[in-house]
């Protein structure tokens, strides 16, 4: 069942990248990005009680404590993920949020060493996943403006140049990095199911926290219109992370499972193409097969 768990996942995962992308594009409305923090939390607060109520999962103040600043950088990664949406084309951001896995082998290395059994096919998998979102950044950079308008024409969404179209990703990328290792130091000690709930109620007062602020304070109205793809987004990102666990779950697979899940970015990329009508250059194109190439390789090494 593991090959099915991992399918699911990679569809699920990508599915929420583009609904999610859907949900926080209009740039005219400048609070979509916490409206989307609130429509996650909503939906990981349902599962988190699902998983509490009938799934036995244990949980109590001081589990949420441990895993507080492992939740606050996903969450605060994932909110400034969808902030950046509105900036660039999914076809780009995926690729380089993705490549946090790199960053994480990265702080690896940096506080553990390169361990002598270490093949080298990861330092070049690191290697390319690093040069791959650089060349992305320089061919934003550079992009003729008439060329880039040219091409975002059949989407009907013109996206300006600016540096806040790739910084934004690549804090995302550093962010998801830092939780991704910091989460692995505190799985050491605290139970995986439990730790998952943690995080979904954490993302669930956050979620609200947000709400608050948006229809409270700033008196946001909202639209189901505009609502609907946020909501089904965060299904989405739910079901994903629930197929993530059992598939990684099977420990005899990992190496396959792995780098199937890692490569959601690539089916990311085709639905911008299908559903957003994302058109990208040549470079773009190159840099972004760079990236997913390296990703590939370390979800099969799964450093």
């Amino acid at each position: 069942m593991w090959f099915w768990f991992a399918l699911i996942a990679l569809l699920c995962w990508s599915g929420s990248d583009l609904f999610s992308k859907i949900g926080c594009q209009d740039g005219s409305d400048r609070y979509s990005h916490l409206k989307m923090v609130t429509a996650v939390g909503v939906v990981m607060g349902l599962h988190a009680a699902y998983e509490i109520f009938f799934g036995g999962v244990e949980i109590n103040a001081s589990v949420l404590l441990t895993y507080l600043p492992v939740s606050a950088l996903y969450i605060l990664s994932m909110a400034i993920g969808y902030l950046g949406l509105r900036y660039i084309e999914l076809s780009i951001s995926s690729p380089i949020c993705n490549s946090s896995g790199a960053i994480v082998a990265v702080l690896t290395f940096a506080t553990v060493g390169i361990s002598e059994d270490l093949p080298p096919v990861a330092l070049v998998a690191v290697a390319l996943v690093c040069v791959g979102v650089i060349a992305l950044g320089f061919t934003e950079a550079n992009e003729d403006e008439g060329l880039r308008r040219a091409r975002q024409d059949a989407s009907n969404h013109h996206y300006a140049k600016s540096w806040i179209a790739i910084a934004i990703p690549v804090i995302y990328c550093l962010l998801d990095a830092l939780g991704t290792f910091a989460d692995s130091r505190v799985l050491e000690i605290i139970d995986e199911d439990s730790a998952n709930v943690a995080y979904e109620l954490t993302f669930l007062v956050v979620g609200l926290a947000c709400a608050v602020y948006v229809l409270g304070v700033k008196k946001q109205k909202l639209l189901p219109r505009q609502e609907a793809p946020k909501y089904t987004g965060a299904v989405f990102e739910t079901i994903g992370q629930f197929f993530y666990i059992y598939a990684l779950a099977d420990a005899e697979h990992v190496a396959f499972a792995a780098p199937i899940i890692s490569s959601y970015c690539v089916a990311s990329v085709i639905w911008g193409r299908i559903f957003l009508k994302e058109k990208l250059s040549a470079k773009h194109y190159l840099s972004i097969l760079l990236v997913v190439i390296g990703i590939v390789i370390l979800g099969i090494l799964d450093i």
